[in-house]
């Protein structure tokens, strides 16, 4: 670990390098408080820090408060070196943001034992940050395939179609449902379907664009959204994806199975304040021609009741 030393005094800088070195910390060295400040304000700036209450440039108390205001979700365990023993000077660091003090000058054991207290409160920190990541990732995503759930995928649809009306872009949104979903899990089981969903979604994830985005929206349907295509673009994206399921069975456990989806597609028009649920619906009407046509196929809607000019929307048609 990396610990930040701020003080305007070489004497204090040379004994408080030596202590820490010879624990094998990390040290960075700053001779005040405007130095400190920027080494605090990098990428890869120290966890820990040891600042001077007086120093030329900013004081101690006064960088605790701008790191206690900062939003960035980095925190920076602060241990005050001081020779303030009054009350009030205690209280005025601890509301400042100080999470710890040493008096000068300091005694090594001190040093040791409240470097070594700030080392668990880093710690609990960082395994605080890492569940929380992963309950906002379990949060966002479908837990069985790993792509964006139903309730992101919506989200995505409506920042997407209000970043298309700004920049006159089309949007497309292609819905796909496997083909037969039923009768694999009643052939070979829901552990070999749950499986294929999963084979599904990686081959999705693999063909699709960079800046496309792949999302579960129930049982065995996804939801995709192509930006930046009209209706024949996305038509395109939706014929790439269909080859890249069923080109070559599935290898799930021991078996090989050959597994199709059918897709509907339909689009918004460049800056027209679309509807994410009108294209929804026409997509997925579109998805259920080409089940009754045969499946393993790509329909795009064509239903002039997708059209609503009263609404102020407009869904394309493919001609």
């Amino acid at each position: 670990m990396k610990i930040l030393i701020a003080d305007d005094d070489a004497t204090n800088r040379a004994l408080l390098r030596a202590a820490l070195k010879k624990l094998g910390y990390e040290v960075e060295i700053t001779a005040n408080g405007s130095e400190a400040w920027a080494a605090l304000q990098r990428s890869d700036a120290a966890e820990l820090a040891i600042l001077d209450w007086m120093m030329p440039g900013m004081t101690g108390p006064e960088i605790c408060l701008k790191l206690r205001a900062r939003d960035d979700g980095r925190y920076v365990y602060v241990i005050l070196l001081t020779g303030l023993t009054e009350l009030s000077a205690l209280v005025e660091g601890l509301e400042s943001g100080a999470d710890d003090f040493i008096a000068k000058p300091f005694r090594t054991p001190e040093l040791y034992a409240r470097l070594r207290a700030g080392q668990r409160i880093l710690d609990l920190q960082r395994e605080l940050l890492a569940g929380r990541a992963q309950i906002e990732h379990l949060a966002a995503h479908d837990s069985l395939t790993g792509l964006c759930n139903r309730r992101v995928i919506l989200e995505q649809l409506a920042q997407e179609l209000a970043r298309a009306q700004r920049e006159l872009k089309p949007v497309g949104v292609i819905m796909m449902d496997i083909d037969h979903f039923k009768q694999i899990n009643d052939s070979h089981g829901h552990p070999k379907g749950d499986q294929v969903l999963q084979e599904t979604a990686r081959r999705l994830t693999e063909t699709v664009r960079p800046y496309d985005s792949v999302g579960r929206y129930g049982g065995e349907e996804f939801l995709l959204l192509a930006g930046n295509c009209d209706m024949e673009q996305t038509f395109a994206v939706a014929e790439r994806l269909r080859a890249a399921i069923g080109a070559e069975p599935m290898k799930i456990g021991s078996i090989l199975l050959r597994v199709t989806a059918s897709f509907g597609v339909s689009s918004a028009k460049p800056g027209e304040m679309a509807d994410g649920e009108i294209l929804i619906e026409a997509a997925d009407r579109a998805l259920y021609r080409a089940k009754e046509l045969g499946r393993n196929r790509v329909e795009c809607s064509s239903d002039e009741a997708n059209t609503s000019s009263a609404r102020g929307m407009t869904v394309a048609t493919w001609q």
